[in-house]
């Protein structure tokens, strides 16, 4: 009965599809074939309902990933939600949530393009708010009101593209690349974009899209959610003008060192993952804002696979340590769960570029190419060191995770017994090794050629050597020695905070909303309102009905004084 459970079914399935799609992806990569298939759901009179979907490499080739992605992440889901009564409905919400991105992959039309987007940004919330505490609820509201901008942004895209004759985007690329109305098209689509792909000044959802479970979170940030964003852009970069390239590559290059930045200051083993992701996307989106969007899709196949790994390692870990995530209380796990730590490192290494790796092909090529690129000299230093900063924060993280000092009360029972996890994580393990070069053999099928200058060429590996450095050891200060840090506290709250964006898309955003309504309900609601509307109105039915009352008590001094008052009343009028 336990092999007929639903995770184990929805693995088999997703796993099989994957290798379908990665079998035609490289049919279509070799024979250079692009499918756009319509479907007429609905021909009524003269009007028509048709459905489209466009079938090339690189939507094959992704739709394998997120498939391949889930599949593992579903069977490790089956020991990591063991405990949970509703464990059906949280897989028929993962299944969803790739069924909505499936749709995003393949749409070339902007309204069945909404359908997967929507789907990712309904079910997202639905999963963020999964544990149903009060925090769960704030982070969901967060993220669903942060994509709401960039759902509005698509829906006048939409708007907008009335005036070409259709919704399939995919027919103006070429033919319009100068007209004033893609360039306004171009903008809304990036906005989404980036409010998908969380850059700045929308960065604040993703830390706190962290309370979802953490099969979640691996899918989410490795290959579906984020990353839709930056497909999107990917499928549009041609339409873009060089204005709008410009602005994208500033937004993205900030993002990526606020990001590394932040990941250097938190403690939350999740959100320290999370920031490492917004850091990537922030390098993919810079990297397809200087022209090379197949650079951009190849580290989102990359990164894909080792930040998959990196959370399920991080779910492991935070398992064994009885539900703790900040990573003051870990420490010395290398020697209590090996196979996790191994998958731990692979992986972290793999962010960090550790040649050979899956990370290294993408990274070190994007930054050649940076290198290469006519870009300023404050671009140039923000790339090279928020590399550098992502290696101190991996090291920090190793430090504090895998080599220091075990923190934690020593009669926990640490152990790797769950063969599931651990089937999971080893299986995209592999792919974290072999990835990067298999993918760079097939997708460049035209090698780059990059010469630069020795002291450019070894850039790379300097700021990374610079990071290991320095997250080795700035962080192993003892108690004694971080007084000293005091001096700088505004600066580390500031730098920790994410240049304070989550208060202010928070608070920030509502706090005088909420003051105006407070006072509107104090002054108008009970206030004016009660003493000229009902309250007043109250009253004075109560006087005239008290004044009826004694009209109304059968006093003959009473009728004799009104029947007087009538008397004289009549000979006046006569």
């Amino acid at each position: 009965m336990m092999f007929l459970s639903l995770c184990f079914i929805s693995f088999f399935s997703l796993f099989f599809l994957s290798l379908l799609n990665f079998t035609l992806s490289m049919y279509f990569i070799m024979n250079n074939l692009v499918y756009f298939i319509e479907w007429e759901v609905v021909s009524l009179n003269s009007s028509s309902i048709v459905m489209t979907f466009l079938f090339d490499w690189m939507s094959l080739l992704f739709m394998s990933f997120v498939l391949l992605i889930s599949s593992l992440v579903i069977l490790y889901s089956e020991d990591y939600m063991m405990g949970d009564v509703y464990l059906n409905r949280f897989i028929f919400l993962v299944l969803m949530f790739v069924l909505s991105m499936m749709f995003l992959i393949i749409s070339p039309n902007l309204i069945s393009i909404l359908l997967g987007w929507d789907g990712l940004g309904l079910v997202s919330y639905c999963l963020v708010i999964y544990y149903q505490n009060v925090k769960s609820y704030n982070a969901g509201m967060l993220t669903a009101l942060s994509n709401r901008v960039g759902d509005v942004a698509l829906l006048m895209a939409i708007a907008w593209m009335l005036n070409f004759g259709s919704w399939n985007y995919i027919f103006y690329l070429d033919c319009m690349m100068c007209e004033y109305e893609m360039w306004i098209i171009s903008f809304l689509i990036v906005l989404a974009g980036m409010t998908k792909s969380a850059q700045i000044p929308f960065s604040a959802w993703l830390p706190a899209a962290m309370a979802a479970p953490t099969p979640v979170s691996a899918l989410v940030h490795s290959s579906t959610l984020v990353t839709a964003g930056v497909y999107l852009l990917i499928r549009f970069s041609k339409a873009f003008p060089e204005w709008l390239m410009s602005f994208l590559l500033v937004i993205s290059v900030l993002t990526m060192f606020m990001s590394g930045l932040g990941a250097n200051f938190e403690y939350d083993l999740k959100k320290i993952i999370a920031l490492s992701t917004l850091s990537q996307l922030g390098l993919m989106m810079s990297i397809l804002s200087l022209g090379f969007s197949d650079l951009a899709f190849f580290h989102l196949l990359t990164h894909a696979l080792f930040k998959a790994l990196l959370f399920m390692c991080a779910g492991m870990v935070i398992h064994n340590v009885k539900n703790f995530q900040d990573i003051r209380f870990m420490g010395n796990l290398s020697l209590f769960m090996p196979l996790t730590s191994a998958c731990f490192m692979v992986s972290n290494f793999a962010l960090c570029g550790m040649p050979f790796l899956a990370g290294f092909y993408s990274k070190d090529m994007i930054l050649e190419i940076v290198s290469l690129s006519n870009l300023n000299m404050f671009m140039y230093f923000l790339y090279f060191f928020s590399t550098g900063l992502t290696v101190c924060y991996s090291f920090r993280l190793f430090y504090y995770v895998l080599w220091g000092d075990f923190n934690l009360v020593p009669m926990f029972k640490l152990s790797e017994e769950s063969w599931m996890m651990i089937y999971g994580m080893l299986g995209l393990m592999i792919f974290a090794v072999i990835g990067g070069s298999m993918l760079n053999w097939m997708i460049f099928l035209t090698p780059y050629f990059i010469c630069l200058p020795f002291f450019m060429k070894i850039m790379p590996i300097f700021v990374s050597i610079l990071g290991i450095w320095l997250g080795s050891t700035l962080f192993k200060y003892n108690l004694s020695y971080s007084f000293n840090l005091f001096k700088y506290y505004g600066l580390i709250i500031f730098s920790g905070s994410m240049w304070f964006m989550p208060l202010i898309f928070t608070k920030g955003v509502s706090k005088m909303p909420l003051n105006l309504g407070l006072n509107s309900i104090k002054m108008i609601d009970l206030g004016w309102s009660e003493y000229f509307g009902a309250q007043n109105l109250y009253y004075m039915m109560m006087k005239l009905s008290s004044i009826n009352q004694w009209f109304q008590t059968n006093d003959l001094k009473t009728y004799l004084v009104i029947f007087l008052i009538a008397l004289l009343l009549m000979m006046f009028i006569i």
